[in-house]
């Protein structure tokens, strides 16, 4: 937790501040994930020759709308331009996708590489950018995940990023069809690119 300073916070906010309104924003469980996803992203950057402080901001702040309330999330959707099909869905899709919303309001963060890598680490998507599929693959990496399988996809995601993101994808609709739960389309759709073995 002494690591965690961010040398640039892409708002007028200082680093302190950022950790401070987070902290208030959820419960300790969840502080502590987002520390996790924060240092793992710091690494898979190193390795994959992106901005370290960059993706340790981003990671840091993925989950920061994860707490908020059903209805607050709702009338977000509403009223501020989402697309409504979204009120078909819930939290899982909603605190990456709608999440942004509360960066920017609360933590004045409005680059757009970072508001977009919030945004698809909960559906991945057909094309993603560095610091997307970082942030994707630090969320479940993380030193706090202990599911069936995640020393492999440490495994494979710390020797090639882009085959983390299909191991991700390919086993969450395995565990989505699984459970009968429903697929967001994008999240099927990203599946198509990145998991699919190539023949």
């Amino acid at each position: 937790m002494s690591d965690l300073f961010f040398n640039e916070t892409y708002s007028p906010l200082s680093s302190a501040e950022i950790v401070a309104k987070e902290r208030s924003n959820m419960d300790q469980k969840r502080f502590t994930h987002c520390v996790g996803v924060s240092e793992t992203a710091r690494k898979l950057a190193k390795l994959n020759g992106y901005d370290e402080d960059k993706a340790a901001l981003a990671g840091f702040i993925h989950d920061y709308a994860k707490q908020v309330p059903v209805e607050e999330f709702r009338q977000v959707i509403k009223n501020q331009g989402f697309d409504q099909d979204l009120l078909n869905w819930g939290p899982a899709i909603w605190h990456g996708i709608v999440g942004t919303y509360f960066i920017e309001r609360d933590l004045k963060i409005t680059d757009a590489e970072i508001l977009t890598a919030v945004r698809r680490h909960t559906t991945a998507d057909t094309e993603m950018t560095t610091l997307d599929k970082i942030v994707y693959m630090a969320d479940y990496i993380e030193p706090g995940r202990d599911f069936s399988g995640v020393e492999q996809a440490r495994d494979v995601t710390y020797a090639n990023l882009d085959e983390g993101v299909g191991y991700q994808l390919a086993h969450t609709l395995e565990y989505l069809v699984h459970n009968r739960s429903k697929i967001y389309p994008r999240t099927l759709e990203a599946y198509n690119v990145w998991s699919v073995k190539k023949q």
